[in-house]
This record gives C-alpha cells, sequence and structure tokens, in this order.
C-alpha cells in the first residue's frame, strides 16, 4: 500500500509560479514510479510528468520547459515546480504511485488532488 498526500495548490496569476508537493507512506526507493496527472473541467485525466525509481524524467509536451518534476528521497517526496502558469493549466492535479513486484503484478495508487487555479 502507498498512501499519496498532495499540497502546494492554489490561485496564481498567469506567469506565476507554484509547486506542488506529493508525500508518499513509504520509501519513494521502493516505487516504481511517480506521475503527476491533471484534471480540468469537463476534460479527461492527462498525464503532465513522471519520475521513475532510476531518476528518468518524462513530460507531457504542453508543460516542457515549464514544469519540473524532482524528488527529495530523504522526505519521501516528489515535487512538481510549475513556473510560467496560464490559464490553461488551471485543473486539479493528482500524484499517483505505480508499484511493480512479482506476485502482486502493477499497483496503481492516488491521491486526492489538489486544485490549481491560473487566473487574472
Amino acid at each position: 500500500q502507498v498512501q499519496l498526500v498532495e499540497s502546494g495548490g492554489g490561485l496564481v496569476q498567469p506567469g506565476g509560479s507554484l509547486r506542488l508537493s506529493c508525500a508518499t507512506s513509504r520509501s519513494i526507493l521502493s516505487i516504481n514510479a511517480i506521475n503527476w496527472f491533471r484534471q480540468a473541467p469537463g476534460k479527461e485525466r492527462e498525464s503532465v510528468a513522471g519520475i521513475t525509481g532510476s531518476g528518468n524524467t518524462n513530460y507531457a509536451d504542453s508543460v516542457k520547459g515549464r514544469f519540473t518534476i524532482s524528488r527529495d528521497n530523504a522526505k519521501n517526496t516528489v515535487y512538481l515546480q510549475m513556473n510560467s502558469l496560464k490559464p490553461e493549466d488551471t485543473a486539479v492535479y493528482y500524484c499517483n504511485a505505480v508499484t511493480y513486484r512479482v506476485g502482486t503484478g502493477v499497483m496503481t495508487y492516488w491521491g486526492q488532488g489538489t486544485q490549481v487555479t491560473v487566473s487574472s
């Protein structure tokens, strides 16, 4: 089991920055991948960024160059630094963790989400 708790959302003006945090209930080094997704009203949930256990990162084209995913192994926390925010970044942001173990297979866990609103 992995519990995920997101924080850091809020209201920010266009061009501003926010840093989201995803605190995990166990060592992030034991988790195969941690990802950030977002869901805007009336739209499907979409992948934003991800980081694997080995530290490889990936980003959606829409956020490349603006968002940075990172982790603090000692704090078991993954961050999403969001710069140059746009109104279209407005969404509920969710942290997702994926584990794989022989026997149990792939397991997916979700946080409760944190609202990000970009508006003047």
